[in-house]
């Protein structure tokens, strides 16, 4: 691994849609980037991958969250530099979202519509990785 790469990591967070047990996908807002996206973060210096992206999805969404299965690293360019993201899916539990500079929105969505909305195609990804994830636990 290259010193430049920038390593963050994330989580596919879910629940269990109050009202009919289906699933739903939480997506952040960045207003920054004008984006839909998962919970994710850049993580502090020796910070374990794990660590970084349950803190990460408590900072965007306000919601404590336990993980679950690793999905598939996302590696893409940003700003000229090479990054990392390791993600994990995440069952959410308690909390609430507050917005903030960095995120300004949440939404709670079925897979289909978290799919529309998303705005990466390498996010649609996890998103299909989460839900193979679920059906094969």
């Amino acid at each position: 691994m290259s010193d430049s790469t920038v390593h963050a990591a994330g989580c596919v967070l879910w629940r269990r849609a109050p009202y009919d047990e289906g699933l739903e996908i939480c997506l952040v807002h960045r207003p920054k980037y004008d984006d839909w996206s998962h919970p994710k973060g850049k993580l502090k210096r020796g910070e374990d991958a794990l660590a970084g992206a349950l803190r990460e999805v408590l900072e965007e969404t306000g919601h404590a969250c336990v993980p679950g299965a690793r999905l598939p690293t996302a590696r893409y360019f940003a700003n000229g530099r090479p990054k990392q993201v390791t993600y994990w899916a995440a069952e959410a539990t308690t909390g609430s979202f507050t917005p903030s500079e960095e995120v300004d929105r949440i939404l709670w969505l079925p897979p289909a519509a978290a799919r529309n909305r998303l705005t990466q195609p390498r996010d649609r990804q996890l998103l299909d990785a989460l839900l193979d994830a679920l059906h094969s636990a």
